[in-house]
């Protein structure tokens, strides 16, 4: 007993350290997006190109995953290594945007920066996999949440106001150093570590060739058609919204609107915690379906509520941005279980790619259709993507279960 009591201590040590540094290291995420304000005065820049400084990192980290998973990286390189010489490459793109001349190196600042974080987030999964086999599910949502919290970081150095460009890049560069050496330094692989391999150009085949694997993958896709175009452009529809309301200018909207959207983002983090609980609980898929209709009925909702009350709109906003990613964390785990242990990261860095391979058309979606015809039409067909999710998850239920109960995470021993 003691000696599981000591083992669930180093476990529970294990995620904090990673839960910080990815909090930290993805902190560079949204930097330019939370400086767009600034950048579209510099280059004198739309909503729909100021849209590209998001929808390249999601690129860059597109093409960083791939490669990752061609070449097998996840599984024949140290994770530690791989994340920390990541996290700090990362932190010095999104560095590069604040020297940027014009706006195509801005642009390729942000695509450099996506292309090395996709070596933070799938190896912190597959890290925390390692001390975790009971309560994986909470576990991995705990990180989740973490890199939740980190990436609407650069909003809450926003709502301070006068801070300009230089503030929201140079703190958030600092912060991916800081997850760099966190992780050098102070992590180890737990005691449930994935094997290595060679490298094998077959395993990507292997993967997708389950078919687990690809309904897994099809629920991510509608959670991820909704969670990146909710997470980039929530900001400006409650300054939109704030505008309608009071016949006031969008640039007038106060430190309170952004608060708001800062706790919109920010609040997924509490959503993930919750979700891991309940996952382990009730199983992955159930919360995996519950948390999809909640959140597209959310973005069903909001445009009904654009230009009315503060007080109306403003709480629907957060309890969508509470379910938007409650489940994020609970594909992943999925995975984990679902294909051949040797298989795990590249089965994870495959999923994350379509997913943020997808994200690229909801997030220059949603301009177009706000220009088109108004922030009260733009959302809606972000839930599209639940009801695809909640079907796919439908059929990986029906084939785990065996056409009876839904299945449970496993509970393998007392220890972590």
């Amino acid at each position: 007993m003691t000696e599981d009591r000591a083992a669930l201590r180093r476990a529970r040590a294990a995620l904090a350290l990673l839960s910080v540094a990815i909090l930290l290291g993805m902190s560079v995420w949204f930097a330019a997006s939370a400086a767009a304000p600034h950048l579209q005065e510099r280059w004198s820049l739309d909503a729909t190109r100021a849209g590209w400084l998001t929808t390249l990192v999601q690129l860059g980290f597109v093409a960083g995953t791939l490669a990752a998973a061609l070449l097998n990286l996840a599984d024949v390189v140290s994770a530690r290594s791989y994340f920390s010489a990541s996290a700090a490459s990362a932190a010095v793109a999104n560095a590069a945007l604040l020297v940027a001349p014009d706006y195509g190196t801005a642009l390729l600042s942000r695509f450099l920066t996506g292309l090395f974080l996709a070596g933070v987030y799938p190896p912190a999964m597959k890290m925390a996999a390692t001390w975790f086999r009971r309560g994986r599910g909470l576990a991995i949502g705990t990180l989740v949440g973490a890199l939740t919290v980190g990436k609407a970081t650069p909003y809450l150095v926003d709502v301070f106001g006068g801070t300009g460009i230089g503030f929201i890049v140079l703190s958030t560069s600092a912060c991916g150093l800081l997850a760099a050496v966190l992780v050098a330094v102070g992590y180890r692989d737990g005691p449930h570590a994935f094997p290595r391999r060679p490298f094998s150009w077959g395993l990507v085949g292997d993967v997708v060739r389950e078919r687990q694997w690809r309904l897994a993958t099809g629920g991510y896709l509608g959670h991820m058609w909704e969670l990146y175009a909710f997470w980039t452009w929530i900001s400006a529809f409650l300054v939109a919204s704030r505008a309608a309301s009071t016949g006031a200018a969008p640039a007038a909207a106060g430190p309170g609107t952004k608060l708001a959207a800062f706790v919109a983002i920010a609040i997924g983090g509490a959503g993930c915690v919750w979700g891991g609980r309940v996952a382990d609980r009730i199983g992955y898929e159930a919360l995996t379906i519950r948390a999809m209709a909640a959140s597209g009925s959310c973005a069903l909702l909001v445009g009904l509520l654009f230009g009315g009350p503060a007080w109306l709109l403003v709480p629907v906003v957060w309890v969508w941005g509470f379910f938007v990613v409650a489940d994020s964390a609970q594909f992943s785990a999925l995975v984990t279980e679902v294909v051949p242990a040797h298989a795990v990261g590249t089965a994870l860095t495959l999923q994350v790619s379509s997913g943020f391979l997808l994200t690229m058309i909801t997030i220059q979606l949603v301009p177009s259709i706000s220009e088109g015809v108004g922030w009260r039409w733009a959302f809606p067909v972000l839930a599209l993507g639940p009801g695809f999710g909640i079907a796919s998850i439908r059929r990986l239920r029906g084939l785990r279960s065996g056409g009876g109960n839904p299945t449970r995470p496993p509970v393998v021993s007392e220890a972590p």
